[in-house]
């Protein structure tokens, strides 16, 4: 496994843009398939997008297909998700995970996780 730090979060109004890190440590960072989930209040924790261990390969969903990318740099370690043209429904704690095959969809097949960091879009 490994161990994954947050970083980013915060409050910004609609339309705007923030940049989410995610620092790893513990084990060779580019043998993992990274992904960043959300969960908003009362509703399950949800897919957003993923990225192949050497960065050759996404995926998103759909809900924010052309408006947030992901990206790594392996040799700080460290994955990216920047933002753009947000919206009061993107409002949610946002989570890195690790899993070492596929760019999974699904919360169970990720096996590592950070502790989520806050955004909140106001309108």
């Amino acid at each position: 496994q490994v161990q994954l730090v947050e970083s980013g979060g915060g409050l910004v109004q609609a339309g705007g843009s923030l940049r989410l890190s995610c620092a790893a440590s513990g084990r060779t960072f580019s043998n993992y398939v990274m992904g960043w989930f959300r969960q908003a209040p009362g509703k399950e924790r949800e897919f957003v997008t993923a990225i192949s261990g050497s960065g050759g390969a996404t995926a998103y969903a759909d809900s924010v297909k052309g408006r947030f990318t992901i990206s790594r740099d392996n040799a700080k370690n460290t994955v990216y998700l920047q933002t753009n043209s947000l919206k009061v429904e993107d409002t949610a704690v946002y989570y890195c995970a690790a899993r070492r095959y596929g760019l999974g969809r699904s919360v169970s097949g990720y096996d590592s996780w950070g502790q989520g960091t806050q955004v909140t879009v106001s309108s």
